[in-house]
């Protein structure tokens, strides 16, 4: 049975990852990369659907675990009544091939150890050919294959691999994981103390790139490593998060596949990194941005794969259970085919503030964003699914309009402060079409907020967002009643639901319900401090840092009545939410417009 998700810890290379429980067994693991079928998929279902274990072999959970520093080395420590021993977990930056260290350290006395491996592929559903090759533990399957290195005896029993062994004080005990395609020759052998030198070094060199100088540096720190962790080196690409099916609710359906790139974070990320001194990363994010849009502006999705992959078919894996017996599990994300208006207004947005922030433009951006506004142009009063994917009737939502103002509004920034080329006017009256659309038919003036969708009952968190791209000012009367509506209609013991999914009939044509979204409860933070409640919105973001996992983690979202964290994990959206706050409450930020 898979741990807590806060019980998990993140390891990676930039290309793939893996999660680590506290009971020392690392369930699940993509190689080669992100969204490649799962070699460990425990998490998602028994333990016969693969994991590796490695603990001291009268079990229970570590006792005390940290990163080393400012680095992904995660390190695991046990107290016997024999004696104290210590696991590291690691994946080295990619060389040859992908490979996992762990090393067992011997702190006091003599531990007895255990480890066992049982290897699946294709989401826990093929069993390898297992063989011992010249002292090596190697198995293959299909076009993947996987070897075993360690001074360690191994035996297979039960289509697994065993082996028990103990270690005293000041022994060091290395395995060494590695993975590459089955037609390949098998990689060269890594040195599992130069790999831990290694990776240490390059962690504690990027951080060092870092400008943040403000209060709560450490969770700050620790978010920025896990947005690197999330990136795929060879394109840029930032993936949702590691995990496929997490649920947001126990037991539930609403499990999706977020192994893959929203558009719409671009502007909220470029935000975290460029406000944080990591240039380099917002380059990178950008130019995967423009590759994966270019082309037809009317064919632009929500998401794209990590190399910029447009076909993401939703499929179901019914030999796994899922987590906590939360099924479907899936793989694909159907959401890539839905019409989310705000999508062109968030790209146009990502890259006005890519220019404003200094980022040297690339050949042929203006082009592509002018695209992108005739698109916009001819297409802002259509309904669409919103921001939130949901997937019933498509509505007029209001935060989806407001976007479309704010691709407009961008543009006429482009030329006014930029000198760019483009009709300048047209773009200005529809601006101001879109703007009175929008406070004409999107606000309540009986209840005093903007509503979810014209017409609608509810409201919705994503309205937090209107003063920060500069629809209103956060001063007006109508963002003010609007931060409060969504404050006490979303309110769920402190932190934020998104919207009620059976408000208005029922929203998102999905039953059941889900936990407050951590990332709206960050917009809260940001919109309580632009409106002058800066104690309040402090508070708030001191609650939140405390929903983390006692390894500054965050998943999706936070079930406050079991006091647990859930949904896919560890998530870049509510991690962005705490850089972009910490930054706004330290006065460091800056807004879009």
């Amino acid at each position: 049975m898979a741990g807590a998700i806060q019980d998990y810890g993140l390891i990676g290379d930039l290309h793939t990852a893996g999660l680590v429980g506290r009971d020392g067994s690392l369930d699940w693991l993509c190689l080669p990369r992100f969204d490649s079928p799962a070699c460990f998929a425990a998490l998602l279902g028994d333990e016969d659907n693969g994991r590796w274990l490695l603990a001291p072999a009268s079990g229970g959970n570590c006792t005390r675990r940290r990163y080393r520093g400012d680095t992904l080395v995660l390190e695991s420590t046990w107290e016997a009544d024999s004696g104290t021993v210590r696991v590291l977990d690691l994946m080295p930056p990619r060389g040859e091939a992908a490979d996992v260290v762990r090393i067992v350290e011997g702190v006091t006395g003599r531990v007895a150890m255990r480890t066992e491996l049982t290897l699946r592929f294709d989401y826990g559903h093929v069993v390898p050919w297992v063989r011992h090759l010249d002292g090596e533990f190697a198995a293959v399957a299909g076009p993947d294959a996987v070897w075993l290195r360690t001074p360690v005896t191994l035996e297979g029993r039960d289509r697994a691999t065993h082996a028990e062994f103990e270690v005293t004080a000041g022994d060091s005990v290395p395995f060494v994981l590695t993975y590459a395609a089955s037609h390949l020759h098998r990689p060269g052998p890594v040195d599992a103390a130069q790999a831990l030198a290694g990776t240490e070094s390059f962690w504690t060199e990027w951080m060092e790139h870092c400008t943040y100088d403000g209060e709560w540096g450490d969770a700050v720190r620790r978010s920025l490593l896990t947005l690197k962790a999330l990136t795929y080196a060879p394109t840029g690409g930032i993936v949702a998060a590691v995990t496929t099916s997490l649920p947001e609710e126990l037991g539930g359906s609403r499990n999706w596949d977020y192994r893959y790139c929203w558009l719409r974070d671009a502007t909220f990320t470029l935000q975290a990194l460029v406000g944080t001194g990591y240039v380099r990363e917002a380059r990178a994010w950008r130019e995967w941005l423009l590759r994966a849009v270019a082309g037809d502006p009317a064919d632009l999705q929500i998401m794209y794969a990590l190399d910029g992959a447009r076909r993401i078919p939703e499929y179901e894996l019914p030999w796994l259970s899922g987590y906590a017996g939360s099924s479907p599990v899936r793989a694909g994300n159907a959401a890539a085919g839905q019409f989310q208006l705000d999508v062109w207004g968030e790209v146009l947005d990502g890259l006005h503030y890519s220019r404003r922030s200094g980022l040297t433009p690339t050949e042929d951006t203006w082009s592509l964003q002018t695209a992108l506004l005739e698109f916009l142009e001819g297409n802002w009063d259509a309904p669409d699914n919103s921001l939130w994917e949901v997937r019933g009737a498509r509505r007029h939502f209001v935060h989806s309009k407001v976007m479309a103002w704010a691709g407009l509004d961008r543009a006429v920034q482009a030329v006014e402060r930029f000198d760019l080329d483009g009709p300048v006017d047209r773009w200005r009256q529809l601006r101001q079409e879109i703007h009175d659309d929008v406070c004409a038919r999107g606000y309540d003036a009986d209840r005093g907020t903007f509503t979810q969708f014209y017409g609608s009952a509810g409201v919705d968190a994503a309205l937090l967002l209107l003063p920060r791209v500069g629809f209103l000012p956060p001063s007006d009367p109508r963002i003010v009643g609007t931060v409060e509506a969504v404050q006490r209609d979303l309110d769920r013991d402190g932190v934020l639901l998104r919207y009620h999914p059976d408000a208005d009939g029922g929203v998102d044509g999905l039953t059941g319900h889900e936990n407050p979204f951590l990332a709206c409860s960050f917009w809260l933070a940001d919109a309580l401090s632009l409106i002058g409640r800066r104690q309040e919105a402090r508070q708030l973001f001191e609650r939140l840092l405390d929903l983390r996992s006692d390894l500054g983690l965050l998943s999706e979202e936070y079930d406050t009545r079991a006091g647990r964290q859930v949904g896919n994990t560890p998530q870049a959206f509510s991690h962005v939410g705490l850089v972009n706050t910490a930054r706004q409450l330290a006065g460091s930020d800056r807004r879009t417009r």
